[in-house]
């Protein structure tokens, strides 16, 4: 599946911004599975629809995150994966009490994010959808 683009108008241009982001909770623990997995994946569903964003790819996995987003030009990277990462971490933390018990935060201070131009854009996409066949990973939803 190729991502086509989607060139949107603004008062200010037009633009097409696509941003691959990767977060991890603390110590890498692998707390994402379950309902865990299926909260987060909701959470950052409804906070991308509530900032008009568009998520292209997303795959939580046990111990880590892959997110694409298509997002707006005054949004800048650290905006973007920092709204994810706040909201996400407020509410599983008072939904699931396990995970303030294991950890002093949800979240590791740092992330990676890389913008994605229309041709890679794909790319980033297969890479996204495919990461649960890579053969050192374990089966989805192992973690709790």
């Amino acid at each position: 599946m190729t991502v086509a683009r989607k060139v949107r108008r603004f008062s200010g241009g037009m633009h097409d911004l696509g941003l691959h982001v990767v977060w991890c909770p603390k110590y890498r623990r692998p707390v994402l599975g379950g309902r865990v997995a299926e909260r987060l994946d909701e959470l950052i569903r409804a906070k991308a629809e509530e900032r008009g964003w568009d998520i292209i790819a997303l795959e939580v996995m046990p111990d880590h995150v892959h997110l694409f987003v298509k997002h707006d030009p005054k949004s800048s990277a650290s905006y973007v994966a920092n709204q994810f990462k706040g909201f996400t971490s407020r509410v599983l933390r008072a939904e699931f009490p396990h995970l303030k018990s294991r950890m002093p935060t949800l979240w590791s201070s740092s992330y990676f994010a890389a913008s994605a131009g229309a041709v890679s854009a794909a790319t980033v996409e297969k890479y996204i959808n495919t990461q649960w066949e890579r053969p050192w990973k374990k089966e989805k939803g192992n973690a709790s």
